[in-house]
């Protein structure tokens, strides 16, 4: 057991995907929490942005993207002298990055030949196991056994104004109930939902007074021209056009985010945007959004989840889910919403 008063700088080594970044805040809460007087540092690509506006996080740094850049923030971490180094990426190369930036303490899950590289490797649970669990599970060696709990984030009022000009910019007016279409997931294609059925789903949902917008990075753009190709008038449409700092604005000012088991999901269920999450070769026990405001809709074959990033077959796990069903999902949350909206406070 490492003993908290032993614990003077923590180093919180963050997933270097978005929805793992926002997977991750319950364990950085949870340490805060244990550790009062020590300082918490975070570490991940999408920390500074997704983090920025965390209280409880005395210094927030991006992983570089280059290994000279690895090379040399780890020897500044050396010269910060490090106690404790909690590592949620199962890869070697966290491992050693922390082994270099020589943390007294290492803890992370055993695997990828980096054992001998922790202080303490735990072994991973043998069943299905959300992640928001297996990343607060690490904390056992600190006798911590913190509840899985929703991640949330915060929201900077400044990029709360930034987002709504932004979507002023695309025709959304003050009060206008907008749905958003995430557009691209990482792992590939496989994940996708048809781009003729994203362009029924939002005809469908614009003919019944309802803003939808389309989000998504640059890479996503080929995917919005064939959706617009089956849509009656041009979309509205800001993909690639927003930053990362500002994403939690952005998705806090939808009523409801449609998308595939992708970070934006996570985003917007941390900042209290209803998703409906469309699952096919992934398994939604493992990363579905947390919380019974969510909808997953699943209509999996006997080879899912199979985690391919290109459908080897006819990708039947994302054609089976129709249109109609996911329409109904978001209707429901929008009419949930507005009858909440009805409830006097107190």
């Amino acid at each position: 057991m490492i003993a908290a008063t032993e614990l003077r700088r923590v180093l919180l080594r963050c997933p270097n995907w978005l929805g793992d970044t926002v997977m991750a805040v319950p364990v950085a809460r949870a340490l805060r929490a244990a550790l009062p007087a020590a300082e918490l540092w975070c570490l991940g690509r999408w920390v500074p942005a997704i983090l920025e506006a965390e209280p409880g996080v005395d210094r927030l740094l991006r992983y570089p993207s280059d290994w000279r850049g690895r090379w040399a923030l780890a020897r500044e971490l050396r010269h910060a002298a490090l106690d404790l180094a909690v590592l949620l990426p199962n890869s070697f190369e966290s491992a050693l990055h922390a082994r270099l930036a020589g943390a007294r303490w290492r803890l992370g899950y055993a695997g990828d030949g980096r054992t001998w590289l922790l202080s303490h490797a735990l072994l991973p649970s043998a069943g299905p196991v959300h992640q928001v669990e297996a990343y607060l599970a690490l904390l056992a060696p600190l006798g911590l056994e913190p509840p899985a709990t929703a991640p949330s984030l915060r929201v900077l009022a400044e990029r709360r104004a930034e987002a709504r000009g932004l979507l002023a910019e695309v025709g959304v007016e003050p009060g206008d109930r907008v749905v958003g279409i995430q557009l691209g997931a990482a792992l590939g294609p496989s994940k996708l939902w048809p781009a003729a059925r994203l362009a029924a789903l939002a005809a469908a949902l614009e003919a019944r007074g309802t803003a939808v917008v389309f989000l998504g990075d640059a890479g996503a753009a080929p995917i919005l021209a064939a959706v617009e190709a089956g849509l009656p008038a041009p979309a509205r449409s800001l993909i690639g056009r927003d930053h990362p700092a500002m994403l939690p604005a952005l998705l806090a000012e939808l009523a409801v985010l449609v998308s595939p088991d992708s970070g934006p999901a996570h985003v917007a269920a941390a900042v209290g945007v209803p998703v409906v999450a469309l699952f096919g070769p992934t398994d939604p026990r493992l990363s579905a959004p947390i919380g019974n405001r969510h909808a997953v809709i699943r209509r999996p074959p006997p080879c899912a989840p199979c985690f391919l990033g290109r459908c080897p077959i006819d990708h039947r796990c994302m054609t089976a889910i129709t249109v109609e069903e996911v329409a109904a999902a978001v209707v429901a949350r929008l009419e949930a919403s507005l009858e909440e909206a009805r409830v006097p406070a107190g």
